[in-house]
């Protein structure tokens, strides 16, 4: 059984307020795309790594990598117009026949677990489709059509991270989907030629660097 990981690295760092983009910038001195690549190597040092980024950046990477002696094996695909057709670029790359999963993860949430990714997997293998997520422990409210709002109970809702797991197969025919702008992430690609999502507890920690404070915040993960 074939393990690969597509990391989509496809931001341009603005809510960042610099120049970067943010999966270039670095965290405990290295490259946050780095962090989150080693992360998967961790867990499964055979897993073929699929790194998707925008064509324009890619010899900015190239050269970060030799800056920072960082040889790990890895496929590239050029970014597309949106999260799913830089998905769609990725999933190109693994061949049709294989029989073996893939997850997709964000390049800029480098501080997955192993136990997530370990409970990812194995869920995906088991069931086909598997999606880490969190409970929401903050008050929630629903905006209604007319602007009022209402309180609505939290434990009907959960948060949703990354990475998204799926068998080969499964990921393969559902990206073969024509493009809609309700496909906010992999499981809903899935999810809407019928396949049901598995849900598995994911971590805290595994925050997506988006802001500023999320840039701090990951300086003190570092050192956890």
């Amino acid at each position: 059984m074939k393990r690969y990981v597509i990391i989509v690295a496809g931001g341009k760092g603005l809510r960042m307020g610099g120049d970067v983009p943010k999966q270039f910038l670095p965290v405990g001195g290295k490259p946050v795309l780095m962090r989150t690549i080693e992360a998967f190597r961790k867990v499964y040092d055979e897993i073929q790594v699929i790194l998707v980024l925008p064509h324009d950046q890619q010899e900015y990477w190239a050269e970060l990598c030799k800056k920072y002696d960082f040889d790990v094996p890895m496929l590239t695909a050029d970014g597309g117009d949106s999260r799913f057709h830089s998905v769609q670029n990725g999933l190109a790359l693994v061949p049709d026949d294989v029989e073996g999963i893939v997850g997709v993860h964000d390049g800029v949430r480098p501080f997955v677990s192993e136990e997530t990714i370990r409970r990812c997997y194995q869920a995906a293998w088991e069931n086909g489709a598997a999606i880490p997520v969190v409970p929401v422990v903050e008050t929630v409210r629903q905006i209604l059509p007319e602007g009022d709002s209402v309180t609505v109970d939290r434990d009907h809702y959960r948060l949703v991270q990354t990475p998204q797991v799926f068998t080969v197969d499964v990921l393969k025919k559902a990206y073969l989907q024509p493009y809609q702008r309700e496909f906010t992430d992999d499981a809903s690609v899935v999810e809407e030629m019928g396949h049901p999502i598995t849900l598995v507890e994911g971590n805290r920690g595994n925050i997506k660097l988006t802001t500023p404070e999320d840039l701090k915040l990951s300086e003190v993960l570092c050192r956890i």
